[in-house]
């Protein structure tokens, strides 16, 4: 059986979640030693291979490695021919078009003939041209937020995640640009055979987490006078497993319901009449 390698950063904000979701498949990624740059998994076929997120995608269209973690933002911004096999629900943060917020603009078509700072220039400039705008791109390296007090530009473009770092630095957020996640990738055009197949293997027990991570198991007792009722409420995408209990005329409720639903759906299920209300994780989840 061939070996998969998979990259995964070494750093920054995707290094802990990524690590984390491997831990979590069940695949035991040996944690490595300090400067060390290779690893791999005790329950799996592959070697992990730590190198700059940044670095991820061409690793991957040049392959040196099968597949790898990284940002959706930086396969747009260096246009690489790498085939995106898996949404991973974290690192989620977003491209903002920002001015300082004393600045009048109020939409991007303001900012027609001026300037805008940023270190994701392709995805900008292809923005501006997809909404009919001629401004200038400037490129800038690190700390784009200051960008506009340096008078190098009059906007900027920068990843956001919470906001904050811009109204720390006097800007505000006119508009999104690019929405950006955690992606598992890659090489475009791979033949069907083992690295093909190790690689699918792969895409499905890290999708069993990631389902798994949204979703609650859910339990609860209720009369059977009860039970339309409070069926009706479950925004469950199958019918729910119901048990008669020893009591007479009370059912159990088993149901797989989203874990963003939990916060409105116990009270309602409550005043419908349930009752033992449970909710327990769920660890893995094929559809």
């Amino acid at each position: 059986m061939s070996r998969l390698t998979l990259a995964l950063p070494s750093k920054g904000r995707l290094r802990e979640p990524s690590w984390s979701l491997l831990e979590a498949s069940g695949v035991d990624p040996q944690e490595p030693g300090e400067r060390v740059l290779q690893s791999h998994c005790r329950n799996a076929d592959i070697d992990l291979l730590f190198v700059r997120a940044d670095d991820v995608p061409e690793y991957v269209q040049d392959g040196v490695v099968d597949c790898g973690i990284t940002g959706l933002d930086l396969i747009e911004e260096r246009d690489c021919d790498v085939e995106v096999l898996l949404y991973l629900g974290y690192g989620a943060c977003s491209l903002q078009l920002a001015v300082p917020r004393e600045d009048p603009t109020r939409t991007l078509a303001d900012l027609v003939g001026r300037r805008i700072a940023t270190s994701h220039p392709r995805i900008v400039t292809r923005e501006l041209a997809a909404r009919g705008v001629a401004a200038e791109v400037v490129k800038v390296g690190g700390s784009v937020e200051i960008s506009p007090r340096l008078g190098l530009a009059d906007a900027i473009v920068d990843l956001v995640s919470t906001g904050s770092t811009l109204r720390t630095n006097g800007l505000r957020a006119l508009d999104t640009i690019f929405e950006s996640q955690a992606v598992l990738v890659g090489r475009s055009g791979v033949e069907a055979g083992a690295i093909s197949d190790a690689r699918d293997r792969l895409r499905t027990v890290l999708s069993s987490v990631i389902n798994a991570r949204a979703n609650r198991y859910l339990l609860f007792n209720v009369d059977k006078v009860n039970l339309e009722g409070v069926v009706a409420l479950l925004p469950t995408r199958g019918s729910p497993t119901i048990m008669d209990l020893a009591t007479s005329g009370v059912v159990a409720v088993h149901a797989l319901v989203p874990a963003a639903d939990i916060w409105t759906l116990l009270p309602a299920l409550e005043s419908r009449g349930a009752s033992s209300i449970l909710t327990l994780p769920v660890e893995r989840m094929v559809p």
